[in-house]
């Protein structure tokens, strides 16, 4: 079985459409298509749905996934066993908190894949480093910004709490609601200025710093939270999750690298990966 078929098959998967897999394997998307085919055809299955928006894997498709992982992996795995040992390339990539997990991690994997001789380190978005994922807020002047993901903000609420009954949410619904305080976090900043305004007090049950640690706690029924709408999050389905129909609160979060100097062959690479997640 061919493993090149493979691994565009897995690239499909993943993104959800040709092209965007044909831009994460740097080729053009005939050979992508005709690769599936293939596999298709040798396997004797449909392994894709062909629809308007991208493709759905079938059965099939689902069931050979981990399977064509695995067999990725393994032959990784003994490429790395007999080849040489070689110097690696020292890489400071700063980080803002709350980003998705799911989502960095799957970048993350595709720049160290871009860049095999790199040894990634990953540090907080205030300390030296050689690029950053932040949000536009906390841009510098001497850095050049590339948009990756617009995230926009919604209220995680206990399904106990009566105001997860609610068919739409006010400014005012928050009113005397028990709140989880997460910090930094540039929205609710913003939302506790407009609060401020308006009277509007929340009774504050915790204060932590992670999107994580605070949907654990919604999940527990502690209270409510602000959250970015990462679908690894929404996808919780003991959480009841609200837009405030009021205001609107979003964030862009994407790289900045240095305006003036010349990107070095990792940060060229870290901007073309993150440019397939845009």
């Amino acid at each position: 079985m061919n493993l090149r078929a493979l691994s565009y098959f897995v690239a499909v998967y993943e993104k959800g459409t040709i092209s965007a897999a044909a831009k994460k394997c740097y080729i053009a998307q005939p050979s992508i298509s005709a690769a599936i085919s293939q596999l298709e055809a040798e396997l004797n299955t449909q392994l894709f749905q062909r629809h308007g928006k991208g493709v759905t894997p079938t059965e099939s498709g689902v069931r050979l996934y981990p399977l064509a992982q695995k067999l990725l992996n393994e032959s990784k795995a003994i490429k790395a066993l007999f080849s040489e040992p070689q110097a690696r390339t020292p890489f400071k990539l700063g980080l803002i908190n709350s980003l998705g997990v799911q989502r960095m991690s799957m970048l993350l994997r595709d720049f160290s894949h871009a860049c095999l001789d790199m040894e990634l380190t990953l540090v907080e978005a205030n300390e030296s480093c050689h690029g950053r994922i932040i949000t536009t807020s906390q841009l510098k002047s001497d850095e050049a910004f590339h948009p990756i993901w617009h995230d926009d903000y919604l209220l995680a609420i206990p399904p106990s709490f009566s105001i997860s009954l609610k068919k739409s949410l006010q400014l005012r619904d928050l009113h005397g609601q028990a709140f989880i305080h997460r910090a930094p976090c540039e929205a609710l900043a913003d939302l506790q200025q407009l609060m401020d305004l308006e009277g509007i007090k929340l009774e504050v049950r915790a204060r932590i710093q992670t999107v994580e640690y605070s949907v654990g706690l919604v999940s527990a029924g502690v209270g409510m939270a602000l959250v970015p709408a990462l679908p690894a999050l929404l996808a919780q389905k003991n959480i009841v999750f609200k837009p405030i129909q009021d205001i609107q609160l979003q964030r862009t979060v994407g790289l900045a690298l240095p305006r003036e100097r010349p990107l070095n062959e990792q940060q060229r690479q870290l901007q073309q990966v993150c440019k397939l997640y845009s």
